[in-house]
C-alpha cells in the first residue's frame, strides 16, 4: 500500500506569495498564520526576515503536523534599519525619499517546516537594490501609478517600480517579488517533496 503524497500548505495571506508559488504547479493550501511581526530590540533585518519565515511555518505546522507547510518574510534593510511596507501614501514617499540614490539589501527568507517528519529549516535569498537619484515629481507620479502600499519600501521593482531603479543583483530571481523559489524549491526537496514529482 503506497503512502499518501504530502500535502502542502502555504503559510501566508500575500497574493503575491500565492502567485508565485502557483508557477510551481504544485497542489497547495492557504492558511493565515498568528504572528507577531514586531522586531525585538536591536534585531538585524536579516535576523528578522528569517525569524518571522519561520515563525510563520512553526505557526501553521503546529495546528497540521503532516503536512509541509512554507513561511516567507521580507524586509528591506537601508544601511542596517528595517524598512517595512508603508501601508499609506505619506510613509511610501518618505521611503522612496530616504532610500533615493542609495543601496537597499531586501532580505527574503523562506522556512519549510514538516513537523511529521521532523523537518525544519529557513534560508535566505537577498537582493540588492540600487535605486536611481529620485526627485519628489518622480516619487510622486510612481505612486500614484502603482500604490505600492503593500510591499516593503513602496516600490514594485517587478513592474513599473524598476523605473527606480539602476540595478538589482539576485541569484533567486523571484526572492525581491517575496518567495524565493529557487530556495523554496531546495527546502521542499530536503523535506521530502519534490516539485517535480508533485507539479500538474
Amino acid at each position: 500500500m503506497s503512502e499518501a503524497p504530502l500535502r502542502l500548505i502555504l503559510a501566508s495571506t500575500s497574493r503575491y506569495r500565492r502567485e508565485l508559488l502557483q508557477r510551481l504547479r504544485l497542489p497547495f493550501e492557504v492558511r493565515a498564520p498568528e504572528v507577531d511581526e514586531t522586531a525585538r530590540a536591536g534585531e538585524e533585518p536579516a535576523h528578522l526576515a528569517e525569524r518571522l519565515a519561520l515563525a510563520k511555518a512553526r505557526a501553521i505546522a503546529r495546528l497540521d503536523h503532516e503536512a509541509v507547510v512554507i513561511g516567507s518574510d521580507q524586509v528591506a534593510d537601508l544601511a542596517g534599519q528595517a524598512i517595512g511596507k508603508p501601508g499609506t501614501h505619506e510613509n511610501a514617499t518618505a521611503q522612496l525619499r530616504a532610500m533615493s540614490g542609495r543601496e537597499v539589501v531586501f532580505h527574503t527568507a523562506v522556512a519549510v517546516v514538516h513537523a511529521g517528519g521532523g523537518f525544519e529549516q529557513v534560508q535566505r535569498a537577498p537582493v540588492v537594490v540600487r535605486f536611481r537619484a529620485l526627485d519628489d515629481a518622480a516619487i510622486e507620479r510612481y505612486l500614484r501609478a502603482e500604490q505600492p502600499y503593500d510591499c516593503a519600501g513602496g516600490a514594485k521593482c517587478e513592474t513599473l517600480g524598476i523605473a527606480l531603479t539602476e540595478a538589482i543583483e539576485s541569484d533567486d530571481p523571484t526572492a525581491l517579488v517575496g518567495l524565493p523559489l529557487i530556495r523554496a524549491c531546495a527546502l521542499l526537496r530536503a523535506a521530502g517533496f519534490d516539485p517535480l514529482r508533485h507539479a500538474s
